[in-house]
């Protein structure tokens, strides 16, 4: 009998679900246009080597099989039940199979969350009884699953196509992409570990699929197709576990499509606004080191390079072709995809000299001539990959009436097995050239039609073993004032989301250690005198009221104020222009804070998003951020090496490093600021929003200063 106590989905082994010895197939049909019969002959046809138990009440005998009427019927535990059945009574199907001792269960049956209320409910039991059991549950509404190594020969799916074995694995959201990714992989002779159908996700979902895979020796590259992610600082976790692995890293390729809404409140930070979820996407994967592309070609040809060819150890790439204008569209590709064209040695140039015609182009790209034959090839790709500044090998060819394309895709072959650097192969055309191809391809050298693509392709391979060797670092945790922030916080209780008074706001950032200029809040003018020279000249005063949120449009700014008379007159004059224009506004008093030097302007931003939680954004500041949207954004919380790449992703980079003579901006300070953001907001939960807007930097060693800045609370 199965066990009743509920088990986390930690715990919950795949072994069963990818590699089991016995499959019940409940809903199996003898109708050919059944799924129920489709994947009961997948199963057959593939060569599964387990027991199979078809289980159909109607049904004796199917495919020389004994049909069984129910799942007690079955004469010892099996471990994965897949089930074709209605959905109404998929729960209490997946009970009985966890009570006969199931491992594990594929739901191919849809009718669920997708079609309807009744639909969710039926998926929250199917939820459940998975937790109940222990028992892995992969849909529903899914395709199925297959597992392509000869060990296993496993189609659990109703796909017409069992692929070859291979070594890349692909995990979908969509079964219909499934089946139609199945046959363009048999067109293109691509072979797979594993193809798993997620389906809904009620149980597994890519998260425990890619910590299986993690540990699978049968998977060296992933592909994936995620339309959303059910949690996104556990899919970093792993992902970067697999990416990074220095041993063994495993590249993660992702497409992922569609849009998911925000919260159904409105932003009220520059970070809200400008934080779609399609960012958010975009900080998980850059954070996990996986690549994210945008078509399923351009993931097969990456995944193609990937899973043949080692990386290679620097960007440097020699381009050996047949024709000089193809050359230099590589030249140009590999320089825009982040790769640099070796420099050839001198003795390099020399032995090329001796095997090439006086007509050859000897500097890299080595132009071998339009009526090179194979043995020009192998001469001049042997020399070129002895180099020891060449840590990558493009090799183009076009046909020529001269050209011997099979004998060069041998040459090719040849050079490849020889060398301990990526080589990738750029034959030109698709007709007179496809005998050369399907040479490459048989042997497993990444083959693409133009240059463009094979350039991309090695600048990919590169950038993910940048990914590889990065340094390494962690979270830092600051000494910070914890308890006199959540404090502050725990005054605000409020029905909606709320903006903090902006001395709120400073006394927090102050806590946590921020650079905060010196500030008071001023009652009265008397106030507004004494405070002012404490905090020191220039000074700056700004109205302080939740009801007046453009300060400047209602005259509640004041710039440049130099004594204490200035100050208190300035309070009076601030006080009395916003309560004629703003007659509604509840005014709390007038900040006053001392004025910041004149500096570089950033943004500093966090929005807490519904599905992944505090998302940091980092950008150039000042009016115009929302129409420049120069920012990138990241999940808190971060890591050192994180906090300095946000800083270098933007396109204003350049403005903060120094132009025209200008000293560097202060990176350090402003790395730290990020990660003090980052610690700020994940211990205090009820923060939903800040804006830091701007950030004043200064030349390397000088700081910064926290100018202006929000804080909004659930």
């Amino acid at each position: 009998m199965g066990s009743k106590a509920a088990v986390s989905k930690g715990q919950k082994k795949l072994n069963a679900l990818f590699e089991p010895e016995s499959i019940a197939v409940i809903g199996a049909s003898r109708r050919k246009e059944a799924v129920g019969f489709a994947i009961l002959h997948n199963l057959i046809a593939a060569g599964y080597k387990g027991k199979i138990y078809p289980v159909n009440p109607k049904v004796d005998e199917l495919e020389g099989m004994r049909c069984y009427h129910s799942v007690d019927e079955i004469p010892a535990a099996f471990d994965l039940a897949v089930i074709i059945i209605p959905s109404s009574v998929v729960p209490e199907m997946l009970r009985q199979c966890g009570e006969k001792g199931a491992q594990a269960a594929i739901v191919i049956s849809a009718g669920f969350r997708e079609v309807s209320k009744e639909g969710a409910k039926l998926e929250q039991e199917v939820s459940k009884i998975a937790d109940e059991y222990g028992m892995p549950v992969l849909g529903p509404n899914c395709l199925g699953m297959i597992n392509a190594s000869s060990k296993m020969s496993m189609n659990a799916s109703f796909s017409a196509t069992m692929p070859k074995e291979g070594n890349i694995a692909f995990l979908s959201q969509s079964g219909a992409l499934c089946t139609a990714i199945l046959d363009y992989a048999k067109g293109e002779n691509i072979g797979f570990s594993k193809f798993i159908s997620l389906g809904n996700k009620v149980d597994l979902n890519e998260v425990d699929i890619l910590r299986y895979l993690k540990e699978d020796p049968e998977t060296d590259v992933v592909l994936m197709y995620i339309e959303d992610l059910v949690d996104g600082r556990a899919f970093i976790d792993v992902a970067r576990e697999m990416t990074g692995d220095l041993e063994n890293g495993k590249p993660i390729l992702a497409i992922k499509a569609g849009r998911t809404a925000q919260g159904a409140k409105a932003a009220q930070s520059h970070t809200g606004s400008l934080m779609g979820s399609d960012k958010v996407y975009d900080a998980i994967f850059a954070q996990a080191g996986v690549l994210r592309l945008d078509s399923v070609a351009e993931m097969f040809d990456l995944g193609i390079a990937f899973a043949n060819e080692p990386l290679p150890k620097s960007n440097r790439v020699a381009i050996v072709t047949n024709a000089g204008g193809p050359g230099i569209m590589a030249t140009d590709a590999c320089v825009r995809y982040g790769l640099e064209m070796a420099e050839l040695e001198q003795t390099t140039r020399e032995a090329l000299a001796k095997v090439l015609p006086p007509t050859a182009n000897l500097n890299n790209p080595v132009d071998v001539i339009g009526d090179a034959q194979h043995d020009r090839y192998e001469q001049a790709l042997k020399i070129v990959a002895q180099d020891p500044n060449v840590d990558g090998i493009i090799v183009i060819l076009t046909p020529q009436a001269m050209t011997d394309i099979k004998e060069i895709a041998d040459v090719v072959v040849q050079i490849d097995k020889q060398t301990d650097i990526p080589l990738i192969a750029c034959f030109m055309g698709i007709v007179d050239v496809t005998p050369g191809v399907k040479v490459l391809e048989e042997n497993f050298v990444p083959h693409y039609r133009f240059p463009e693509e094979t350039a991309r392709a090695l600048g990919a391979m590169y950038r993910y073993q940048q990914w590889m060797k990065r340094p390494r670092t962690d979270v830092v945790h600051f000494k910070v004032e914890k308890d006199r922030a959540t404090k502050i916080l725990k005054q605000m209780k409020q029905p909606e989301p709320s903006v903090l008074p902006i001395h709120d706001a400073m006394a927090i950032f102050e806590a946590y250690g921020f650079p905060v200029l010196p500030y008071g809040l001023a009652h009265h003018e008397g106030e507004a005198r004494e405070i002012s020279q404490k905090v020191g000249f220039p000074i700056a005063m700004k109205i302080v009221s939740n009801q007046v949120v453009h300060k400047f449009d209602v005259g509640g700014v004041r710039l440049n104020i130099n004594s204490p008379e200035e100050a208190a007159k300035a309070y009076c004059e601030i006080v009395q222009i916003v309560s004629s224009k703003s007659p509604g506004a509840l005014i709390e008093g007038v900040l006053i804070q001392r004025m910041a030097q004149k500096g570089r302007e950033v943004i500093l931003g966090m929005n807490r998003d519904p599905h992944f939680g505090p998302t940091l954004m980092f950008g150039l500041g000042g009016i115009y951020v929302e129409a420049l949207k120069d920012v990138t954004f990241r999940l808190a919380p971060i890591r050192e090496l994180t906090a300095r790449h946000m800083i270098k992703m933007i396109r204003a980079y350049p403005i903060l490093k120094g132009i025209r003579g200008e000293k560097p901006a202060d990176f350090a300070k402003i790395a730290e600021c990020l990660e003090r953001l980052s610690q700020l907001v994940c211990e205090n939960p009820q923060i939903s929003e800040v804006d830091i807007n701007p950030l004043m930097v200064y030349e390397v060693g000088l700081g910064a200063a926290v100018v202006d800045a929000r804080i909004v609370i659930d």
